[in-house]
């Protein structure tokens, strides 16, 4: 059913193959496009992509006291001074309650 090709990279314009076996991965993922980059061009641009924290912003943290032992610590969220905060020592065995 698969056979392999021979496809030209759009970034460094070398001809690489496209296996069989990569066709038929492609395939079971659900991926319709063939591949436009040589492996090489691929890996270069996802390390490029990784080491510049492509598309991730830095988290806000939000310094708290825990509600328990008082110790500071940051948080992910405003504190609204309504609800009990707690460090991460103190947060894991506090019992769960639906908020719904």
């Amino acid at each position: 059913m698969y056979s392999d090709k021979t496809l030209t990279c759009k970034e460094c314009g070398r001809e690489f193959e496209f296996t069989a076996a990569e066709q038929e991965f492609y395939d079971q993922k659900g991926f319709t496009n063939e591949p436009g980059r040589c492996p090489e061009c691929r890996a270069a641009r996802k390390a490029r992509n990784r080491d510049s924290g492509y598309g991730r912003t830095e988290r806000q943290m939000y310094p708290a006291v825990c509600a328990t032992c008082g110790q500071e610590t940051t948080v992910p969220f405003q504190p609204s001074g309504d609800r009990p905060v707690y460090c991460r020592d103190c947060y894991r065995p506090q019992p769960r309650r639906n908020s719904w």
